[in-house]
């Protein structure tokens, strides 16, 4: 048997296959026995010819049957708020296996526990003691972010990741308290209320912050509402991180250099005046040396993690190490008699309950309130980010809602226990992952760590020098300055890179809070940009095929004589609708403008690509009626082709489509072309 394919290229390809039997000729083909001339003859058919055998067949673009207005209602809401389906594994199960279910989706640990084993454990233990000894001296030097004193970083890493373990789906996030989130809430929280002068109300306002914190996360997961946090754009958070980075970095000069004076504002400009207006009497040169060896021991290590990953362990364990060497190091020589600022007393033992000092009445519940709301925002952004990147590493599934869920509860619970906002850290869960961890028991042995710490070795951290946490935390936020996805940025979007720059800038010449402000501004402002301004292409035919491009894209694309086609590259509403009939006005007078002085064929038909529409309202369906009377006014005929279900069913609804003709929509532009191309010959 000797088999033919027949095709035409076109937006929507349709295929006819032709069985022929051996020594069968048919007109134009082939016998058996001319095998060499097959696909020369075959060739010679007309293009054009079968170009018309196709279109003699017209479809007609189909009107989805009218639903039901209450299912339509709840199909937009199950796919706006449940695309995941969460209800998928309780269908068809007895009441006893639903709870189970029920219970499984609030704590997973009880669905991935019944498979823990010792292999697992082993990963675990190993991971959590890694983060332990990473996390113990960053949350001290953290917890001087926040302007609390060293314990609350150290509570915040002991109930809040319990927590988690129990209740969150990621098995590699790190839980505790994070360099950003500490300045954001120290930083708002200082503007209300004096740290120094009013210690216990800035504490409790601390407190009441982060329970507003947990609320606003467990809303957004209960209600799942987590898509609001993607407004925050990817470039606007890579400059707020950065400039915090900066400014966190700026900020920990007065621990490094020994400046007991220093400036509460944290701009650069602040920051660099107090550091060098105090150069010539408030430096101490113990400090520095100090700061600046186990600075460089600290990037050193970095550098051989980075060089040689098999070798993780050695910046996770660096930190520790430079505060039990720095440590020995003043115990033994008194350095504090020469000026060395110490951490002194950390209290000793576990978290106390904080539930009474929670503002629930008064001006600091409001301000607890927003304060809460920014700060749970910020973390709740950071902590989901790092999820997603470490479950694409591992494949594996993580319910962004679940997490936030978990991450609210955490933060609920750590407010009553003397915690301040913990979510994900980047560094520790990047050492977590290497180190090896399969579940969340990473974080409860981390927890188990800390406890212990807080029990029995508290009291050894007297001696602790400031200097060694300044490098810490300057050797921990270092990366968070990521250069690389701003060259990136400015390679792929302009108008992003603005973004990320805007808030890079706004954090370290105004404020943490004026930079976030602008990097929600500068997000929004790109989403009603590309609303209210979508994109409009001029198409044309790409030589030898029925298929239409932007001619832009395609140079080679040529226009068809009498007719003009333009595609729109967006859903039309009320916010777009007169831009998009103004500007297909201004393709038509331009055309007609560069083709009457090439002495080609007036227009006579307008042809408008909707494949990309996905969505029309009111306002743009008048638009499109003030587009099709101006046309007409200028003996114009406006075509559309391939309207999808939605726009189609409300063009019959609103019927424009008997204004216009229904012979006048098309499936595709090449049928359109094809039909109003004999017109323009006959008129011609």
């Amino acid at each position: 048997m000797i088999t033919y394919w027949f095709y035409e290229d076109l937006n929507c390809i349709n295929t006819t296959l032709f069985t022929v039997p051996p020594n069968t000729s048919m007109a134009g083909l082939p016998t058996n026995g001319d095998a060499d001339t097959k696909e020369i003859d075959m060739a010679s058919v007309s293009s054009s010819k079968r170009h018309n055998q196709y279109f003699d067949v017209h479809h007609k673009v189909g009107v989805p049957s009218k639903q039901n207005l209450f299912k339509e209602f709840t199909h937009t809401v199950k796919e706006t708020f449940f695309a995941d389906d969460p209800l998928r594994d309780f269908k068809d199960q007895p009441s006893s296996r639903k709870f189970k279910l029920g219970l499984q989706a609030v704590f997973p640990i009880l669905e991935w526990g019944r498979g823990y084993n010792l292999n697992k454990f082993k990963g675990d233990l190993i991971s959590g003691l890694t983060i332990a000894s990473l996390c113990i001296p960053q949350d001290i030097g953290y917890s001087k972010l926040a302007n609390l004193d060293p314990q609350y970083g150290l509570y915040s890493s002991f109930i809040p990741p319990l927590i988690y373990a129990c209740m969150g789906s990621s098995r590699d996030i790190a839980i505790g308290p994070v360099a950003v989130v500490s300045l954001l809430l120290g930083t708002l929280i200082q503007n209300e209320i004096d740290p120094i002068k009013n210690p216990v109300e800035y504490r409790r306002l601390a407190f009441t912050a982060t329970f507003f914190a947990g609320i606003t996360q467990m809303t957004l997961g209960f209600f799942r509402l987590g898509f609001l946090i993607d407004f925050l754009s990817h470039a606007a958070i890579v400059g707020f991180m950065g400039g915090a980075a900066i400014t966190i970095a700026l900020q920990q000069l007065k621990g490094f250099l020994g400046i007991k004076k220093f400036t509460k504002k944290s701009d650069i400009i602040s920051v660099l005046h107090s550091v060098f207006g105090s150069m010539h009497h408030g430096w101490n040169w113990q400090t520095i040396l100090i700061g600046a060896v186990f600075l460089a021991f600290l990037l050193f290590a970095k550098l051989i993690g980075k060089r040689n990953k098999k070798l993780f362990w050695v910046p996770a364990i660096a930190p520790l190490l430079s505060v039990i060497l720095s440590t020995f190091f003043v115990f033994v020589t008194h350095a504090e008699k020469e000026g060395v600022a110490i951490v002194n007393h950390i209290e000793k033992g576990l978290n106390p309950s904080s539930l009474h000092q929670l503002y629930f009445s008064g001006d600091n519940l409001l301000r607890g309130f927003k304060i809460g709301a920014v700060a749970g925002m910020i973390a709740l952004t950071e902590a989901t980010a790092i999820g997603r990147t470490f479950a694409a590493m591992k494949d594996y599934q993580l319910d962004g809602n679940k997490e936030m869920v978990a991450l609210g509860a955490m933060n609920v619970v750590g407010s009553m226990t003397s915690c301040y906002v913990a979510t994900g850290s980047f560094s520790r869960s990047a050492v977590n992952y290497m180190a090896g961890c399969q579940t969340a028991v990473s974080n409860i042995i981390m927890s188990f760590i800390v406890f212990l710490t807080l029990l029995f070795i508290t009291p050894l951290f007297k001696y602790t020098p400031n200097a060694i946490l300044a490098s810490i935390i300057i050797s921990a936020v270092i990366n968070l300055i990521d250069y690389e996805a701003a060259i990136l940025i400015w390679k792929i979007d302009k108008f992003d890179f603005v973004a990320c720059m805007g808030a890079f800038f706004g954090v370290i010449f105004g404020s943490v809070e004026i930079g976030l402000l602008i990097a929600v501004v500068i997000s929004f402002a790109k989403i009603l940009l590309q609303v209210t301004r979508p994109r409009t292409a001029l198409l044309g035919n790409l030589p030898g095929s029925t298929i239409y491009r932007n001619m832009q894209q395609y140079p080679e694309a040529t226009n068809i004589p009498g007719i003009l086609i333009v595609r729109v590259d967006s859903a039309i509403y009320f916010s777009n609708s007169n831009y998009i009939k103004e500007r297909i006005l201004r393709w038509l007078v331009d055309e007609e403008e560069k083709r009457k002085k090439l002495y080609r064929p007036r227009i006579q038909f307008l042809i408008v690509e909707m494949s990309p529409v996905t969505d029309i309202d009111t306002s743009g369906i008048h638009a499109l009626e003030e587009l099709y009377k101006s046309l007409q006014k200028r003996s114009v005929q406006l075509a559309l082709a391939n309207p999808g279900p939605v726009v189609i069913e409300k063009l019959h609804a609103s019927h424009f489509t008997t204004l216009i003709g229904e012979h006048n929509i098309y499936l595709t532009v090449a049928h359109a072309v094809s039909s109003c191309s004999p017109k323009v010959v006959e008129e011609a």
